[in-house]
């Protein structure tokens, strides 16, 4: 079943080692390859494309801003197309390896404006502002691998899996589906400088999750979004695709979420719980505007996950609790009881703008606006 499904990609059907024999030809040493990545006008998935540079940059103010056909990326019109490229973090290029770099990047429309979908402008002044409280970011983020016929991963075609329970966590050829991909990217993101923290298999077969932090500041959505392009670059080698969307399977199966975890150095200081314990009340009271963030259709589709099932809170109502997997906050039974920590906003969906969630949370917690 597995070969039949992955015949389907032609990627899959290519033989990889070929192209292993024009990597190995020797490069030269005054040029490298810079791939430019950026998000596209869904505000979910990123574009990139390459170009040479005659030297190894250091920081991203050294590379030069390029720029791309926006009309072909749903960010302008054809009549004025062309966007701007400005370089914000680099990255080893885990694929062709050497000098080789990733290039993060923000677009700008043709009056130098910030896109649409460019949310890391704002959020960066945001983090500025609250410099001082050093907000510390987590997110895990949740992603269920499809087949080509955008079905999950292993599923019996015309049919479904047992129901859920042995897959989270698990072992075995009959409850984990692709784990070479999670294996992978695992690696791809170490060796290009992503703080990824673990990997797991999650509830729904298929479904898999990564977390990436401790990240401070504007660094938890630069992260996360290349460990994205990372993932969905190294499951194109497979033929597989991943959706981050929230809700992939209707039914009885979990969906996917990008939970973030918070804090502030007051938070993890002594009695820091207290911290938190104001920091919910905040939260309580800023809930519609939220859960406006943390998904790209303002709360649209996690109206199809947060719906109380599934270790999930409402969409309509706020809660907190303890090591409760059922409300919108949770504090860990371990901050709980070291009584200083961070806490984990479990609404944000899994194809949310890590952007827009962390500067949500700072603006409510940290700057109380």
């Amino acid at each position: 079943m597995a070969n039949t499904v992955l015949n389907q990609s032609p990627n899959a059907a290519i033989n990889k080692n070929i192209l292993a024999r024009y990597l190995a030809i020797p490069q030269p040493e005054d040029k490298i390859q810079a791939m430019y990545v950026w998000i596209d006008g869904t505000g979910q998935y990123v574009r990139a494309k390459t170009r040479t540079l005659n030297f190894v940059p250091k920081t991203p103010k050294e590379l030069p801003i390029w720029n791309y056909d926006g009309s072909s990326t749903g960010q302008s019109t054809g009549k004025n197309s062309d966007m701007y490229l400005y370089p914000v973090a680099i990255y080893r290029d885990p694929f062709r390896l050497g000098n080789n770099k990733l290039v993060l990047c923000d677009t700008y429309k043709y009056n130098l404006k910030p896109a649409e979908t460019n949310n890391r402008h704002s959020c960066l002044k945001v983090m500025e502002a609250a410099a001082d409280q050093h907000p510390w970011f987590g997110i895990e983020q949740e992603y269920t691998l499809l087949d080509m016929d955008y079905r999950p991963f292993g599923w019996p075609k015309g049919g479904f899996p047992g129901p859920q329970g042995p897959y989270y966590c698990g072992v075995g050829a009959d409850k984990v589906y692709a784990r070479e991909i999670e294996e992978a990217h695992y690696r791809a993101c170490l060796y290009a400088g992503v703080t990824i923290a673990g990997t797991n298999a999650e509830v729904m077969p298929a479904q898999w999750e990564f977390q990436v932090g401790p990240c401070e500041g504007i660094d938890i959505g630069d992260q996360l979004w290349m460990a994205r392009f990372l993932l969905h670059r190294v499951a194109e080698e497979f033929g597989i695709v991943v959706t981050l969307d929230p809700k992939p399977m209707t039914g009885d199966w979990n969906g996917a979420g990008a939970h973030c975890n918070f804090s502030t150095e007051a938070m993890r200081a002594e009695n820091g719980i207290l911290e938190i314990e104001k920091a919910i009340d905040k939260l309580s009271k800023q809930h519609i505007r939220h859960i406006a963030a943390y998904d790209p259709h303002e709360g649209k589709d996690n109206e199809r996950r947060l719906t109380g099932k599934h270790e999930t809170s409402s969409i309509h109502d706020f809660s907190a609790g303890v090591a409760n997997r059922g409300s919108s906050i949770r504090i860990p039974r371990t901050v709980a009881e070291e009584k200083k920590g961070y806490l984990e906003d479990r609404r944000p969906a899994s194809n949310c703008d890590p952007y827009k969630v962390a500067e949500a949370m700072v603006r409510t917690i940290c700057l109380n606006e």
